[in-house]
């Protein structure tokens, strides 16, 4: 492992966001920015033991910060403390935040990378506050969607009934939703949060739930970063590649690299939504691309 780690905590309002920092050995080339997505937290991106993308880039040189969004890993306090925490605050609140801070912190502009409903947010967050873009040099996603237009038996079973069904009763009931305890997911859920999400994957306009601000028009007015998205050629719902070149297409986002995790593309292996980011042939397959692609930008 050619980086350290270390964690610590940014005041948000009246709660504090997780970040472990991985800091290579020698001077960084370069910031980034790693966003998580629904049900899962910041160590999708990373491992104490070195495991991960977020690992690998440190390795490779960037410093690297991994958030765990609000109630969600070892941000204080946690949603199963009755902590409630919705889609705007993140959008309006904490995503700013975390990107002002490693601006700040290195005082050049932060590669943001997201997996999943994380890039759905930055989008979000950028397209309403486009004054942080001049603090944004490129902007990746792992299969990120806003919308699951697929009607698979998967999609019916996975976000029909236990996404929408049985995590609104859970939350409802015990007031936030417990999704580790379920092992739906690998972490909680806020209870408005998890109701704001449904709201955007069931809707068709690409609206906040919270004031109707509309994210697609103004995300077709910003003058976007380079961006490249992945998709997984096993992703069959949380990422389908039809469901993210949709959202590409809701963001006016189109001047974006596409990539096709899959052996027909050639991939070393058919990837799904989560081991495109965990799998050990990752670390020979799409991480030394996307790392000198960043490279290249950040030079």
């Amino acid at each position: 492992m050619k980086h350290q780690q270390h964690s610590y905590y940014l005041p948000v309002s009246h709660y504090q966001l997780h970040i472990r920092r991985l800091l290579p050995l020698a001077e960084p080339v370069g910031a980034v920015l790693m966003l998580h997505g629904a049900i899962e937290n910041g160590r999708i991106f990373y491992s104490a033991s070195g495991k991960g993308l977020g690992c690998y880039l440190a390795d490779q040189g960037f410093a690297v910060y991994c958030a765990d969004f609000a109630g969600r890993g070892r941000s204080l306090p946690h949603s199963s403390s009755g902590f409630d925490h919705s889609q705007q605050q993140l959008i309006c609140q904490d995503i700013p935040a975390l990107l002002q801070h490693v601006w700040q912190t290195h005082q050049q502009p932060v590669h943001i990378i997201s997996h999943s409903w994380g890039g759905v947010l930055a989008a979000a967050s950028l397209s309403r506050h486009p004054e942080l873009l001049e603090q944004v040099r490129s902007k990746v996603c792992f299969g990120s969607k806003r919308k699951i237009h697929g009607q698979s038996l998967e999609k019916r079973l996975k976000v029909d009934l236990i996404w929408n069904q049985l995590g609104s009763w859970l939350a409802r009931k015990h007031g936030y939703f417990p999704a580790r305890r379920w092992r739906i997911g690998a972490d909680d859920e806020p209870r408005q949060f998890l109701a704001d999400c449904i709201r955007w994957i069931q809707a068709d306009d690409f609206v906040d739930c919270s004031d109707g601000f509309d994210y697609a028009a103004a995300a077709k007015q910003v003058h976007w970063p380079p961006l490249w998205h992945f998709v997984a050629e096993r992703d069959r719902v949380l990422g389908h590649p039809d469901d993210v070149q949709a959202f590409i297409t809701e963001t006016g986002q189109q001047q974006t690299k596409l990539t096709r995790l899959g052996s027909s593309a050639g991939a070393l292996l058919d990837y799904d939504h989560i081991s495109m980011l965990t799998h050990p042939k990752a670390v020979d397959d799409h991480f030394p691309k996307l790392a000198n692609w960043l490279v290249e930008l950040s030079t």
